[in-house]
């Protein structure tokens, strides 16, 4: 049995959190976990959003009994989120299961470039916010014979694939990113910062520090896919 201890409650609050937001919008959801040293890295894909979410998460130490190999694996995330023991911050690791295409597929681990031109978070956030409003809006204003279910999925296309000024990020990154609990109000968080936009090949990726969405640019093809 692998246990992994995290740094502290606070991290094991974190990744029950972030587990449960997933499990939200896929109930038999699946996570890879990548872990070296002391850190942790949980890859999910919710599936309304289209994106991969990471999640960073801090080890006290590697492995329980000292080992120090590469832990690489794609589990359960409802197991998952049962093996954590929040007061202990340790989360025991469930047994593998075939992980679903995505999990094959990772962004790379080296390479990323800064990309300007991403709004501060409060701007995010109400971004987010708007586009909310217009799906609302919109759908409400169809007629009940129309309100079909290729409609609203036009609709919600049209509007969460819209990018963030010239950024090239889609919407919908961004909509994922408040989802999962990634752009936080700095009255929540006294670590907040600015959220930065990287790109390395053909991904793009909104990291904050709770947590990054990575996506795919559009028109770049099957370029520098980090099979893993």
């Amino acid at each position: 049995m692998t246990v992994l201890h995290l740094a502290d409650e606070g991290e094991a609050a974190d990744l029950v959190a972030f587990l449960a937001r997933l499990l939200h919008y896929d109930r038999g959801a699946a996570v890879r976990l990548q872990a070296a040293g002391t850190a942790l890295a949980v890859f999910g894909r919710p599936p309304s959003f289209e994106v991969l979410a990471i999640r960073a998460v801090r080890l006290a130490k590697p492995y329980e009994e000292g080992l120090d190999a590469l832990l690489d694996v794609t589990v359960s995330a409802g197991e998952l989120l049962e093996g954590v023991d929040e007061t202990a911050a340790t989360a025991v690791v469930p047994a593998a299961v075939t992980g679903p295409p995505w999990a094959g597929v990772l962004p790379p681990r080296g390479g990323w470039r800064p990309e300007a031109g991403l709004p501060a978070p409060d701007a995010l956030s109400a971004l987010v916010g708007a586009a909310v409003a217009e799906f609302r809006r919109r759908t409400e204003e169809l007629a009940p014979e129309g309100r079909t279910r290729a409609e609203l999925d036009r609709i919600g296309r049209e509007i969460w694939s819209r990018t963030v000024g010239t950024t090239g990020l889609p919407v919908r990154a961004v909509h994922a990113a408040q989802s999962l609990g990634f752009l936080r109000p700095a009255a929540d968080a006294p670590r907040q910062q600015a959220a930065g936009l990287f790109s390395s090949g053909a991904w793009l990726r909104l990291r904050t520090p709770y947590g990054s969405i990575a996506v795919r640019r559009a028109g770049l093809g099957g370029l520098d896919l980090s099979v893993r």
